[in-house]
Order: C-alpha cells, then structure tokens, then sequence
C-alpha cells in the first residue's frame, strides 16, 4: 500500500515541504550521456538495459580476462570503447580498465575493498565514477585521480542528474549529489537513517563505512540500501529500495532532487506493496510514468511513478536475481535466476502480457536489448557451462549461440559497447567479450 513518507527516528529524516521546479535535461545531459556506449550499470537513467546500437546477430568469442577476484556488478563502458569493472581482490588492483578492441589492461588502481559494490559510471569525456569504503572518487580516462569527496557509508552505482552532477545512495542511505568537475556536494546530504543526535553521540559508535555490504546482494536488512536510483532526468524524481531499521521488508521509495538554483532533496512516497521487499535497482518507463521492480517472491510489478500505487502485477515463476531490461516500447525482459527461464512481457497498462517464453532454457545472467530486436542473455550449456544467447526480442527465437570458455556459475551484467560489442562478467571473477 502506498504512502506518503513520514518523519521518524526509524524512517525518513524531516525536511520542509517545499514547492519545486523540475529538472531540465538540456544539451549537458546529451554530452554526459556517452551515446553508443553503456555508461553505468544499467546502461541510462532509468535502468533500461537498452542499447541504441543495432545489435549484431552474430557474435564470436573476441577475448576474457581473469579479475583475480569475484565480480559483484557490470561492466560499463565509455563511448571511446574504453572498458571499467570492479573486482573483490585479496591485494593489489581492484578497479580495472581494459582497451575493447585487445583486451589489454590500459591501468588499474587499488582502492578499499567496498569498491566491488560499485559499478563506475563514464561520461562523455571518459571521465570515471566510482564508489569506495567512505568516499566517492573520480579519474580521468588515464586513470589519474581527478578529486576524491568522503561520505558516509559506500557510494552504490551512481547516476547523473539532469542539471549534469552525480546522484548517488550509500549502503548506509545517505543521499548526496556532488558536482561532477570538482566533487564538491551541491547539496547537503540526506540520511533516510537519521544519524545520531547530539545527546547520543557520545554513546553510539560509528558505524563502519563497509557495515552491511556483503547483504546488500540479497537485499538483507543491514543493507537499507541495496541498489541504485533510477532516475527520471525531467522531473528530478528518482526511485530506489530503501530498508527501514525494524521494517519487516524493503519498500519503493521515490524521492525528488531539485536541481537549479537552489536544490533541494524532498519526499514523494514510498510503497510496501513488494512482497518480501526486493534486492534489484527499479526501472522506468520511457515516458517516466512506471516504476518496474521485482519483489523477493518471483513477481514483476509495475508502480504508477506519480502516486505509488501497483498497476498491475506479474507471477514470473521464479525469483529474479537481478532488474530487467526495459525497451522504449514496454518490452520487458526479466533477469534470470537459479531456477530462472527467459520470457518477455509486454506492458498493456493495466496489465502485462506474455508475448513469448522459452522453458527449455535456463538463463543465469541479466538480459540487454539493442536495437534491430536483438537481445543477449547468458544461459546454461551442458552440464555447468555457460554460453551468451543471442536472440530475437520479438519472438524468442535463438539466432546465435557462443560458449563463454571455461566460465561457470552465473554472471553478473549484460553490456553493448558503442560498437555492438556484448561484455559479462561472471560471478567468480572474469570478463569476457564477444563481437
């Protein structure tokens, strides 16, 4: 059921009720949006795992490269080709920039270990974001660090807003947006968990910025933050999963950053209509006006974006361990899962329709849609293996079929270079790449 997010020691802080302008996406969000390439974890702003490229329908095994370490997130790419991953390593390296075409490490930069929870996110001029233990950090394209701001918690993967600065939520729930060139924050963070108050301060300890990280893959409630915002670049509004301390479940949230002259972040709603709550970051229709996000029970639900409230629902069979790919025409494609099969609906706006499924197949990644109704998702091959589908987003049909060699287990992410290229990073700690 929805409603309006109250003021509480347990829930949201309190903020003022304050009128406010939307955002104007302008000619700053073409140029931060790096066209043809996949610039953060689900490809834009709102989370579509949608390419522009016209995806190519027949790929071949190009190159992989082992981590040295397990892989928690995607793979996101500048529109230079220039790849950016983050690993979990013992020592040495754990942010990782690789060439597309050869596959050559270009640099690597050793950063504290929460760094795994974080996928970069490029702009156009190949500039990269990315979170750590207790800070946000951004590089320059040779990866030369170009300023580093503390925060409270681990930043999660980040978003551009539409006036051109950097959203992003801590594990924690701290909300900041900072200035792209400089880091600097445009606005004062906002805590969905209250920090402690002047009286208690001497008595509460710090929390660990890593506290509750390794929950924040099944969406535990050390967690409240599992995920990250999709955001809707006109109005501002953005929408994530939020875990209240003694919730009993995750709930929607959507919140509003303001932008201009004076921005602000304030309140919309929040929503408990997820059943077990959910782990997976939401997504949003083209037009801004649903809320997509999968509960912990094997649902697909649709939000109205305005008021909160379910449109409809959708039994997948299976819970997804990941968002699904959204096209501009309401063609859903759910991420698989253990036991998880490849189907898509289609949005018919009180309802959603079932256009085709494929039982005989087991998908074991994050599906992506380009262009030419194409589409590519990992599935299982012979006993253990794992091979990229490559399919037709209209019917299901297999067009093509690449074993990934040596990989096991499930990936993590689906990416479409600027070139059709297809990248996934499996969960043990290895890229590969196909054109």
């Amino acid at each position: 059921m929805r409603r309006v997010l109250r003021s509480s020691v347990l829930v949201l802080a309190t903020i003022s009720a304050v009128v406010l302008s939307g955002c104007s996406s302008g000619t700053q969000v073409d140029d931060i949006f790096s066209a043809g390439g996949w610039p953060g974890m689900h490809a834009d702003a709102r989370n579509s795992d949608t390419s522009p490229v016209t995806g190519s329908r027949e790929l071949s095994f190009a190159w992989s490269r082992p981590l040295g370490g397990p892989v928690a997130n995607y793979a996101s790419v500048a529109a230079s080709g220039q790849i950016f991953i983050t690993a979990r390593t013992e020592k040495g390296c754990n942010l990782f920039s690789y060439q597309m075409d050869s596959g050559r490490k270009r640099w690597c930069r050793q950063l504290a270990p929460g760094v795994v929870a974080s996928t970069p996110i490029v702009d156009g001029a190949a500039n990269v974001y990315v979170g750590e233990n207790g800070a946000i950090n951004s590089f320059n394209e040779y990866g030369q660090l170009r300023w580093r701001t503390p925060v409270v918690g681990t930043p999660l993967s980040a978003q551009f807003t539409g006036d051109g600065n950097l959203l992003f939520i801590t594990q924690l729930g701290q909300i900041n947006v900072v200035d792209t060139q400089t880091g600097q924050k445009v606005v004062a963070p906002y805590d969905l968990v209250p920090p402690p108050s002047v009286a208690e301060g001497a008595n509460v300890d710090i929390l660990p910025d890593d506290m509750g990280l390794s929950g924040c893959f099944f969406g535990a409630p050390d967690c409240p933050v599992a995920n990250m915002p999709a955001i809707d670049l006109e109005s501002g509004k953005f929408y994530f999963t939020f875990f209240a301390p003694g919730a009993p479940a995750a709930e929607l949230v959507a919140m509003k950053y303001s932008g201009g002259d004076n921005p602000a972040i304030t309140q919309e709603w929040s929503s408990d209509a997820l059943p077990g709550g959910s782990a997976s970051s939401p997504d949003l229709s083209a037009d801004g006006s649903v809320v997509y996000t999968n509960d912990n029970w094997g649902t697909l639900w649709a939000i109205d974006s305005a008021t909160g409230d379910p449109k409809w629902s959708y039994d997948i069979g299976y819970a997804a361990a990941g968002s699904p790919s959204t096209s501009a025409d309401g063609l859903i494609i759910p991420a698989g899962g253990l036991d998880g099969q490849l189907l898509a609906l289609q949005d018919k706006g009180d309802h959603a329709e079932l256009v085709w499924e494929r039982k005989d197949l087991l998908q074991l990644g994050v599906p992506a849609q380009t262009a030419g109704s194409t589409g590519y998702a990992v599935v299982r091959e012979g006993t253990d293996g794992l091979a990229m589908l490559t399919f037709d987003t209209g019917t299901g049909e297999t067009l093509d079929q690449d074993t990934l060699p040596g990989a096991k287990g499930f990936t993590v992410g689906t990416s479409v270079g600027p070139k059709g290229e297809v990248l996934t990073p499996t969960l043990l700690g290895e890229l590969f790449v196909l054109r």
